[in-house]
């Protein structure tokens, strides 16, 4: 694993440009974390259709893998969503409960939100938080459980710079910006990791290859990229990962091309990556995201 060190520029880095990391990890987990990752947990995908709807794909590590899919609330415009962030289902009050994401319609970004108020009644609603967000094709909000203090906003330009908003709470609320040059071979990228010192990303290039990124959340940092896989991933538009038991992740990744999507049990460090099979159903939406609760652990991948 090569560790690449900062400069003296704090909010700036060159990360070895379309991702060149060095040789493949050999690195083999524990026969156990597998094992580990290949019970029948559940993740929910969650999606944005075409008409705007809310879209789900409840899946099960069982043999063969099951999935149960439907629609729910109308949220937007038909078309106009790009990209999304984990979805989180959290409290409202005393009676009421809200799921909350962040999307991209058209070049802007929406705070969104479906759910019950305090006298359980449905509520939906969407509010701008900037524009001119056009060019990205990945983005994901990362906070260290249980403290909310711990904040940050990735986005991936086209251009291969990655982008990093951390929410500091003090007198008032403000984000500091870094950015991370050397991403433009990457399509799509999934969090696989949250702790109080780094976020982790498994990232597939256009070329077929995969990848851990590991963010140290200390300013003036830069990436470790380790390559994983050589070949045979470049198919996937859209990763979901979420956690499966202490350590293991479960991975759904999907084919947008051919609708197809298929789901695999990764090792603690990614490891080791076991293909479960196929998920049954069509994976065509527009956008694919994490759907979670606030009082699930942090994911714990890599």
């Amino acid at each position: 694993m090569s560790l690449l060190r900062t400069s003296a520029v704090a909010a700036s880095g060159v990360l070895l440009g379309a991702l060149v990391a060095g040789p493949a990890s050999t690195a083999v987990a524990a026969p156990t974390a597998t094992s580990a990752a290949t019970a029948a947990c559940t993740m929910t995908v969650g999606s944005v259709t075409s008409g705007g709807d809310i879209g789900y794909s409840n899946i099960t590590a069982s043999a063969p893998v099951t999935a149960q899919q439907g629609t729910g609330v109308h949220m937007f415009t038909p078309g106009i969503t790009k990209m999304s962030t984990t979805w989180s289902l959290g409290p409202k009050s005393s009676s009421g409960q809200l799921t909350s994401g962040e999307v991209m319609l058209n070049t802007s970004l929406y705070n969104a939100w479906y759910g019950t108020d305090g006298n359980g009644k449905p509520v939906t609603g969407f509010s701008n938080s900037g524009k001119n967000y056009g060019g990205y094709n990945y983005m994901e909000r990362t906070s260290y459980w249980p403290s909310n203090l711990l904040v940050s906003t990735y986005r991936l330009r086209n251009d291969g710079v990655l982008y990093r908003f951390d929410r500091q709470w003090t007198d008032f609320p403000y984000d500091i910006v870094t950015r991370f040059n050397g991403f433009a071979a990457v399509k799509t990228m999934a969090l696989i990791g949250e702790t109080k010192t780094y976020d982790t990303f498994l990232a597939n290039t256009r070329g077929g290859a995969l990848y851990t990124i590991r963010i140290p959340r200390a300013a003036g940092k830069l990436p470790i990229v380790t390559k994983i896989r050589t070949s045979t991933w470049q198919t996937f538009e859209s990763l979901v990962a979420e956690r499966c038991g202490t350590q293991s992740t479960l991975l759904t990744a999907i084919d947008k091309d051919t609708g197809n999507a298929y789901l695999y049990a990764v090792s603690h460090g990614a490891g080791v990556i076991k293909g479960l099979g196929k998920v049954p159903g069509t994976y065509k939406d527009p956008a694919y995201y994490l759907r979670t609760t606030d009082a699930t652990a942090p994911l714990y991948g890599a």
